[in-house]
């Protein structure tokens, strides 16, 4: 019976994490290369003026910086690799600590699904090391770099959680947040501290550890996180409906999310976005293409692909992409490949309910030429715009404000990023919460002072 088919698919999809946990799964296909970045130091472009660059090799050499910088009240700038500089609002601070040196994985448990690794550790190398047992991130990192500027793979661990910026997969398995189990970091007082750790217990010292992500560097410098991974799947296919209006596309998304066929990656890329997708069979099509990802055993991929097929007929036939297209896809994806850096653009990343995507994109398309790529089903709109004075924040904050949500401007110049609102604007009391908990880790702001909020 149709009933008791859909129930024996869905078990065999969650059991599958169960029953890999203690053995090394083998995918049906090649993992790929990671992009390993073409420099191995800090990015530190020719405009910005630092004068100190500080590149701590151990914890008690970060805490006498920070203990020295703290008697002098003076400002630094945090980064990893540089990765992620161009994004968030400029520093102004003329000495930058780099956590590079800080390298290297210190504890890993295939069995456990747990790692340990040093802050500065490049995620290119978290990746391969993973890969080599069959393991990956549970949450798909995204990787800003090229997309800001900076070179692929240049991203470090450390700066995978302090800005929470998770991928395609978070539909599924959830945020970065949500996979951290424990830190190491020295806090503005040039205090070392421990929060959380391998297993779920100390709930408390787990809440401060994930309170830490999404911070940017500004709360306290990371120095070694621990974190959950997960078996990579042994098949995965991409069914790409076509030609999709953007409403109706989100429609056929959120629809594939309400199934019980467990999808770990909703997409829509409207026909521009879609022209500058790496595969050049789907990039030729010319039109829009709405992508839904399945993952897990060959069998179960097979069984919930047709269902799903079966459940989403009313949008048409999909092309199939087997396990080694799809890897490719959305890697690409994750890299945010269809919205490259340009100075003749910025960008936008704006989180909303998933129906209000397309109304939010077409609003703001009634004042400025605007190309979106959506992720989680609708939910999060990657908005290309021109790179106007402002790079258009007062029409895009009043287009979500009316819908709900909020918006990040990830790319702008550096003039632009520091004249207006990055990230979403505070209300007054998320304000004092959050002055509040930047005076209890870092009480003279030092630590990438202005790099989230103009005034701390």
């Amino acid at each position: 019976m149709p009933a008791a088919r859909t129930s024996q698919g869905t078990d065999l999809a969650s059991r599958a994490l169960h029953e890999t946990a203690h053995r090394v799964l083998v995918p049906a296909f090649d993992v790929p290369a990671f992009d390993v970045p073409a420099v191995n130091v800090p990015i530190i472009k020719e405009e910005q003026t630092v004068t100190e660059l500080l590149r701590p090799a151990a914890e008690w050499e970060l805490q006498s910086i920070i203990a020295r910088l703290a008697a002098q009240k003076q400002a630094v700038e945090v980064v990893g690799h540089g990765a992620l500089r161009n994004a968030g609002r400029p520093s102004a601070a003329a000495t930058v600590i780099s956590t590079a040196s800080l390298r290297g994985v210190t504890l890993y448990e295939p069995n456990e699904l747990v790692m340990s690794a040093r802050a500065g550790t490049p995620l290119f190398e978290i990746e391969a090391e993973l890969a080599s047992r069959g393991q990956m991130l549970p949450f798909e990192p995204v990787d800003l770099g090229p997309a800001t500027g900076a070179p692929a793979g240049a991203l470090s661990i450390g700066g995978v959680f302090a800005t929470n910026i998770s991928g395609s997969r978070r539909v599924f398995s959830g945020s970065a947040r949500d996979h951290l189990l424990g830190v190491r970091a020295v806090n503005g007082r040039a205090e070392l501290f421990k929060s959380g750790g391998r297993v779920m217990k100390n709930v408390t010292g787990l809440d401060m550890a994930r309170s830490l992500t999404g911070s940017w560097g500004t709360l306290a410098v990371l120095t070694e996180v621990t974190f959950k991974v997960v078996p990579l799947p042994e098949a995965m296919t991409t069914l790409v409906y076509r030609n999709l209006p953007d409403d109706l596309a989100i429609e056929a998304l959120t629809a594939a999310m309400g199934t019980p066929f467990e999808v770990t990656g909703a997409v829509h890329l409207p026909k521009v976005a879609a022209s500058r997708l790496g595969n050049q069979k789907l990039a030729a099509l010319g039109e829009g293409l709405t992508l839904l990802r399945l993952e897990n055993f060959a069998a179960s991929v097979d069984y919930r692909r047709d269902k799903l097929k079966e459940a989403l007929r009313i949008y048409g036939t999909p092309l199939e992409l087997g396990s080694a297209e799809t890897w490719g896809l959305w890697s690409d994806l994750r890299r945010v490949s269809v919205m490259p850096y340009s100075a003749e653009t910025s960008l936008w990343r704006i989180s909303t309910a998933p129906t209000k995507g397309p109304e939010i994109v077409a609003a703001i398309q009634k004042f400025m030429a605007a190309h979106a790529f959506y992720d989680w089903s609708g939910g999060l709109v990657w908005l290309e715009v021109p790179a106007a004075a402002d790079a258009g924040a007062s029409d895009v904050r009043r287009a979500v404000a009316v819908r709900g949500g909020h918006a990040t401007l990830i790319r702008a110049l550096p003039e632009v990023r520091a004249s207006v609102d990055v990230f979403e604007p505070l209300k007054p009391e998320m304000e004092r919460l959050s002055r509040g908990i930047k005076a209890a880790f870092d009480p003279h702001g030092l630590l990438n002072r202005g790099r989230m909020y103009a005034n701390f």
